[in-house]
């Protein structure tokens, strides 16, 4: 069974224009990935890869939030996340994190379709993989094309791995052009 965004929590509270208070999954009905790239097949994100990690990323204001839960087969050794699995998980929220952003300063409806040019992810402290992790993805610098992502990666309030990423917008003739 692929692993599953976790219930939204009294913390998973977005500030909604207007200022109302909601539920993050309320507030998007859907998560970046189901709602615009339902029949993708990443590994990290992809909705429709049944053994893919199927992360899913909320905008909560300006920062993207996803919470995912392990299971055994994602661990290094027992009750701990695996490293490669880790940097997937900051790789793939980094980029919707991005593809989002870029998508409200072009002012379209449609995210562009991004990809990772760089990243670099910082092991802070073992990640239990016991209980849900939180990964939190915000913009640091942006232009046309391209945007520099900080994110990290908590468990139980307590940030296991940070990352830096820059994530741009292909262009026709590059083979993810058009993925989503």
């Amino acid at each position: 069974m692929p692993a599953r965004l976790a219930p939204v929590t009294p913390r998973a509270r977005r500030s909604v224009e207007g200022g109302d208070t909601q539920p993050v999954r309320a507030a998007m009905s859907q998560s970046l990935q189901e709602r615009y790239a339902a029949h993708h097949r990443c590994f990290g994100c992809g909705p429709a890869n049944e053994q893919g990690l199927r992360i899913q990323s909320v905008p909560q204001g300006e920062v993207v939030v996803a919470d995912w839960t392990a299971q055994a087969h994602h661990e290094a050794f027992p009750g701990m996340l695996n490293g490669g699995i880790i940097g997937a998980l900051l790789d793939c929220h980094s980029n919707w994190a991005a593809a989002w952003h870029l998508m409200k300063r072009r002012g379209v409806e449609v995210p562009p379709c991004t990809v990772t040019a760089e990243f670099h992810v910082k092991m802070k402290r073992p990640t239990p993989s016991g209980q849900p992790v939180r990964l939190e993805a915000r913009v640091v610098e942006s232009s046309e094309d391209r945007a520099t992502i900080d994110a990290t990666l908590s468990s139980n309030g307590v940030v296991t791995a940070t990352c830096r990423g820059v994530f741009v917008a292909v262009k026709e003739g590059h083979p993810a052009y058009h993925r989503w």
